[in-house]
């Protein structure tokens, strides 16, 4: 007995349906909730940065100006305001406010050219690093993109006994373990995010 129209539709629409099963299966799903727990991160000028003022229409007014140690800038009709610890948008909107007594609607932009950042924006890398310094905190750094930095371990580190101490939003501090002579051995599971302010400790071998 011949299968009947019917029949082949059904198994038509079923195997249909296994495929289409199959093709979700295989899409990666995306995780809402880690995107949802990204912060939003945001530069805060500190001493040291170099910033591009640009004023609309009145080119004798843009500039680009060092921050001094003390955290201010001056340009032309604004002699000294307070750079460090503002975001580059509220540096701005402080700008046009005080040259706002001397032009009309003034409209401020504010670019860091070169930055250093304020302490708390920055990783600081101490002990046995070929360059121990502080290196500005960029978007999406990594314990590799710091090492980078440094120049690598000297022949006298204990990369593996290295530890990132990290200042938590409510006081206290954070201490993780990392192998930095893994890492530095091409172990990428090892590499680790960093934050702003983290302070890398490197010790020497003791052999």
């Amino acid at each position: 007995m011949k299968p009947s129209f019917r029949s082949y539709l059904f198994w038509l629409i079923a195997a249909m349906t296994l495929l289409g099963l199959g093709g979700c299966a295989s899409t990666p799903a995306v995780n809402s909730e880690a995107a949802a727990a990204a912060p939003t991160e945001r530069y805060i000028i500190g001493p040291g940065d170099s910033l591009e003022i640009f004023v609309r229409d009145n080119p004798g007014l843009s500039t680009t100006v060092p921050v001094r140690p003390d955290g201010r800038i001056s340009i032309p009709l604004v002699q000294s305001i307070m750079a460090a610890g503002r975001t580059p948008d509220e540096l701005a909107g402080d700008l046009e406010k005080a040259l706002s007594q001397y032009i009309r609607d003034p409209l401020v932009t504010v670019i860091v050219k070169s930055f250093v950042g304020a302490y708390s924006q920055q990783v600081r890398v101490v002990g046995q690093a070929v360059t121990p310094k502080a290196v500005p905190y960029r978007s999406g750094m990594t314990l590799l993109d710091v090492m980078i930095d440094v120049g690598g371990l000297t022949k006298f580190a204990a990369g593996n006994g290295a530890k990132i101490v990290r200042h938590l939003p409510d006081g206290s501090e954070q201490v993780i373990p990392v192998r930095l002579g893994d890492l530095m051995n091409g172990e990428v599971k090892d590499n680790v995010a960093m934050h702003p302010g983290d302070i890398l400790i490197i010790p020497q071998s003791l052999f």
